[in-house]
């Protein structure tokens, strides 16, 4: 054997090993396969009083009084499913949003390291002026690495 054809199959054993091995690390650290369809809209609960349980460990929980009083602070809570997603590092949350409206209120961005149980605490004032009907809608929304954009809301009074 010369040593072009050395060099050559030398260099095409390292590509091809250098693939294989890619694919078997990505094997490894992520085994659970994304399902494509759920990154092409904004995921929410179908049927409150029959969700599955994508549904139930996906949707954000958003838990705040029903009524606040204009200028004052108050606090909102936000988990992400009502049975708390778990993380690691191949399944993870990678942030939570909340939306007043559709002014950015605040935001919540998680590592894929570590073993967290996303939900995130906010403290809001709305003023007045940005609740001329009486009333505000929350938006919370999340993104999942595997399992895509979603997105919960509650109406709460301004007075």
């Amino acid at each position: 054997m010369n040593r072009r054809t050395f060099l050559k199959t030398a260099a095409l054993g390292t590509v091809v090993g250098g693939i294989s091995a890619s694919f078997a690390s990505a094997e490894r650290y992520f085994p659970v396969k994304a399902d494509q369809s759920l990154f092409e809209n904004i995921n929410k609960v179908k049927d409150v009083a029959k969700k599955s349980p994508l549904e139930k460990k996906h949707a954000p929980v958003i838990t705040a009084p029903a009524s606040v009083k204009a200028g004052e602070p108050f606090i909102v809570d936000i988990a992400v499913g009502e049975i708390l997603h778990d993380m690691g590092p191949a399944h993870w949350i990678e942030y939570i949003d909340l939306a007043i409206g559709n002014e950015p209120a605040g935001r919540a961005d998680f590592q894929a390291k570590g073993y967290l149980k996303p939900k995130c605490t906010f403290s809001v004032v709305i003023p007045k002026e940005a609740a001329p009907a009486g009333k505000v809608t929350l938006i919370a929304s999340e993104r999942c690495n595997l399992h895509g954009y979603w997105e919960s809301s509650i109406d709460i009074l301004v007075t």
